[in-house]
């Protein structure tokens, strides 16, 4: 089978890429060092069309991967792992160095293809990129650093403790950042010395392949960071091969815990990283414009796509009025549209089913008694190119109540449900109130006063984000 050594996109061709004009046929799986098309053996595979969300268009598509190319790559994996696992930690870290340097060189070309593929904001898709390589540098800085320990015990006798590599793990990637989690879950991989198998999302596969060119011209052995494409059998084939050691999965809660319930029969080391509907809680002592700017990234950041926003905003009644003042003029001030353009704040969704979901959400709120401020309808661009494409106007829900739809679930998309609060007691317990925390803010001039808050908003978080009024949060595109 031809193996393809080529990049995927000549970065001059990219230089010239305009919204609606992006068209590619070459294979799409990386395996062994190169792009190949999956194993002629699974001809009975699904394929997948991939959409540009700015214009409706199918910008590409691929053959699913079947078992036969998914052999193929745990194999390729794990003859990487073989000589990748005995180099030293500072060897790794020196390969990891160098494909952080060829991203942030490569910056402004992965995130043209980010943009087109996941339709949010070039100036978004930048900032992702530079998360990806600090990443990756991160790792490759604590690769040289990990040690086991010496104890020593009676009678002269001592003990001690290796770090060992796992093997090949998998990474599943979500479509809403898919190179900074391909980054993510394979620097840290690849840093402890495993290998690492990588399936993007079916709706976002390109950057991850980009990702690979740069990990094989870092200097890392062949195989040591394969791709699959696919969709749902070829993520449950990679979970039950039996060779995988572990699988580190970016998704919603229901694919999470299919996946927990697979690896479990072969008990496999897991990580999930699941849904949110984390809660942002404002009182009435803060910086009022600094919480609505707060507010606007915590909601509508990548069209409202993101598993960690705020998107139950939390106001105390005394500056409820105000708040929503300031926050539906800036709503409505967003600018939609191509997304490759420098001055764009929002982009498409990232098809149509997830939009009309989205849009459905809005109608249901309304039905059941909230405010719709702004916003929760279709927006069209000017632009010919851009009249197919996935767009809705940002949103902002009043006269919400805890028992509404709109509140207890994910939306996962620019769609912000505002409640009013009186007490810190009440909002502490309230915020609580989910099975979908994942993180939380706080904005309050003075920490002290409610310091019991951010100690008892512990969610199912990954990470914490108590905000105050004086930190810096100032650097919000929706000003």
């Amino acid at each position: 089978m031809e193996i393809l050594r080529t990049r995927l996109i000549s970065a001059s061709w990219l230089r010239a890429a305009s919204t609606g004009a992006f068209q590619l046929k070459e294979p799409l799986n990386y395996r062994h060092g190169g792009r190949v098309q999956p194993h002629s053996g699974d001809g009975d595979s699904m394929r997948e069309k991939v959409h540009e969300p700015a214009s409706g268009r199918v910008i590409c598509d691929f053959l699913c991967s079947g078992q036969q190319e998914i052999d193929l790559a745990v194999q390729s994996s794990k003859e990487a792992y073989k000589s990748w696992s005995r180099l030293s930690g500072s060897e790794r870290g020196r390969i990891l160095l160098e494909a952080a340097r060829l991203i942030r060189e490569q910056r402004e070309d992965i995130a043209i293809v980010e943009s087109i593929n996941t339709g949010k904001p070039i100036s978004e898709s930048r900032a992702d990129v530079d998360t990806a390589w600090q990443s990756v540098e991160y790792y490759a800085g604590i690769a040289g650093t990990l040690a086991g320990q010496h104890i020593q015990l009676s009678g002269g006798s001592f003990a001690y403790t290796r770090r060992e590599p796992l093997g090949v793990c998998v990474g599943i990637g979500a479509w809403n950042y898919p190179f900074q989690i391909a980054c993510w879950k394979s620097a840290p991989a690849l840093a402890c010395g495993n290998a690492m198998i990588f399936k993007p999302s079916p709706l976002t596969p390109l950057t991850a392949v980009m990702l690979a060119e740069i990990y094989t011209q870092a200097g890392a052995p062949n195989g040591l960071f394969n791709v699959v494409q696919g969709a749902v059998q070829t993520g449950n084939a990679l979970c039950q091969h039996k060779d995988v050691a572990k699988v580190s999965f970016t998704g919603s809660v229901p694919t999470g815990i299919k996946i927990m319930e697979t690896v479990a029969k072969s008990v496999k080391h897991i990580t999930l990283e699941l849904g949110g509907k984390s809660p942002l809680v404002i009182f009435s002592d803060c910086d009022l414009e600094n919480a609505v700017k707060g507010a606007m990234l915590a909601n509508f950041l990548s069209q409202g796509e993101v598993c960690s926003n705020g998107t139950r905003v939390f106001v105390q009644k005394d500056i409820l009025s105000k708040f929503v003042e300031k926050v539906v003029a800036k709503t409505k001030a967003i600018k939609i549209g191509d997304p490759l353009l420098e001055d764009t704040q929002m982009g498409g969704l990232i098809n149509r089913p997830h939009l009309d979901r989205v849009l459905s959400y809005v109608k249901q709120a309304k039905e059941q008694g909230a405010a719709v401020l702004c916003g929760g309808d279709l927006f069209v661009p000017d632009d010919p190119n851009l009249k197919d494409g996935y767009f809705m106007n940002p949103c902002v829900l009043g006269n919400c109540k805890d028992e509404m739809t709109c509140v207890k679930e994910e939306i996962f998309g620019p769609v912000m449900s505002v409640l009013e609060f009186d007490t810190e007691d009440e909002v502490i317990e309230r915020a609580n109130n989910t099975n979908l925390g994942l993180a939380a803010g706080v904005f309050t001039r003075y920490c002290a006063p409610h310091i019991s808050l951010m100690l008892d908003c512990l969610f199912n978080q990954y990470w914490r984000w108590p905000i105050c009024s004086f930190c810096n949060v100032d650097l919000v595109r929706c000003s």
